[in-house]
C-alpha cells in the first residue's frame, strides 16, 4: 500500500535528510530554485508526469515553511481559497486573472 504523505511526515523526511533549515528565507530560495525547475520543464518537451513531478518539489519545499514556523500549509490554503471565492475576478484572457481590488469608497481598481 502506498504511504500518504503530510506535511508533517515532509517535514521530518526533510530534516532527516538534509539537516534543520536554517532560515526562512534559504527555504523560499530552495522553493524558487524547485519553481524554476517547474518553469524549465513547462517550457520544454517533457512529459507531463515530469512536469507535475516538478511541482510536487515546490509544494515540498513550501511544506516545510510552513512546518518550521509550526503553521499549516493545507489550513492557509483553505483559507485562502474562502477568500478568493468571495472576491471579483478580472480575467486576462489566458485562463488567469486578478482580483478587483476596492478602494475605501467602495470604487473598483483593476
Amino acid at each position: 500500500m502506498a504511504r500518504i504523505e503530510t506535511q508533517e511526515s515532509i517535514a521530518i523526511w526533510a530534516e532527516q535528510a538534509f539537516g534543520p533549515a536554517v532560515t526562512n528565507a534559504r527555504v523560499v530560495g530552495r522553493a524558487n530554485e524547485e519553481m524554476a525547475e517547474l518553469i524549465r520543464a513547462a517550457t520544454s518537451d517533457k512529459p507531463i508526469h515530469e512536469l507535475i513531478e516538478e511541482a510536487a518539489d515546490v509544494v515540498i519545499v513550501l511544506y516545510r515553511l510552513a512546518a518550521r514556523n509550526s503553521e499549516s500549509l493545507d489550513a492557509a490554503i483553505d483559507a485562502k481559497m474562502a477568500l478568493n471565492r468571495m472576491r471579483e475576478w478580472k480575467r486576462d484572457g489566458t485562463g488567469h486573472g486578478y482580483h478587483v481590488r476596492t478602494d475605501k469608497t467602495g470604487a473598483h481598481h483593476g
